[in-house]
């Protein structure tokens, strides 16, 4: 159940579900989920579906996870630089880190982190960066990036992580229906699930506009304050 057989599987399930990007569906069958899970849950690692990682925390969907890589990239085969945020259990990262030059990613629970650095060390993934902070703020120091993507639900989108976009470049989220009513968006998922449901929203920056386009109804955890 751990096996490379077991990741082709989930590469094909994936693929006739929609994932059309050879890259991702390449970056999928190369990342060994399993290592990303607890060893009790090991044999469910290819199973399309989020699994509990602890600390109130999952990792999520496989089909999410290329999703929302397949959304970033926009069409491209390779990005320089992007931000995550929202380490978590390191598989979304590690996805990323074969599709792009440099990923910075940023955890506000120090265990998770612990155990996510210590993963990427052992798969010999230097080019992931990670911080232990409150990742709302991004990271100023390293913007601008080609790419930012959030693993956990928010009311509204951070204006300083919209602002640490390059030009043409996407922010990847998932937003409270609240947000998104809020700034007067509108979509057929909000008649659907109504104020409580949350929505995958894709920014897209042009100058100093940010388009945003309202894509999928998701489940995330949501996007909290502070250090854990």
């Amino acid at each position: 159940m751990t096996s490379q057989a077991a990741r082709d599987r989930l590469v094909q399930r994936l693929s006739q579900k929609g994932i059309s990007n050879p890259a991702v569906l390449q970056a999928i069958a190369n990342t060994p989920r399993h290592l990303f899970v607890d060893e009790a849950l090991a044999s469910r690692a290819y199973e399309d579906s989020a699994l509990p990682i602890g600390l109130g925390q999952t990792i999520s969907q496989p089909f999410i996870v290329a999703y929302m890589t397949e959304l970033l990239l926009n069409g491209q085969a390779r990005l320089d630089k992007v931000l995550e945020v929202g380490t978590g259990s390191g598989y979304q990262a590690a996805v990323l880190a074969m599709l792009c030059d440099r990923v910075f990613s940023l955890e506000r629970i120090e265990a998770l982190l612990r155990v996510a650095r210590r993963r990427f060390h052992q798969m010999g993934m230097h080019n992931i960066f990670t911080r232990y902070t409150d990742g709302q703020q991004g990271w100023p120091a390293q913007a601008p990036f080609d790419g930012i993507i959030l693993t956990a639900a928010c009311p509204v989108i951070p204006a300083g992580l919209l602002n640490q976009l390059a030009e043409g470049a996407r922010l990847i989220a998932p937003l409270n229906a609240s947000g998104i009513k809020a700034m007067g968006l509108s979509s057929p998922f909000l008649n659907q699930l109504g104020m409580g449901g949350q929505y995958l929203v894709s920014y897209t920056r042009r100058q100093d506009e940010f388009s945003p386009e309202i894509l999928d109804a998701v489940s995330f955890v949501p996007l909290l304050d502070g250090l854990s």
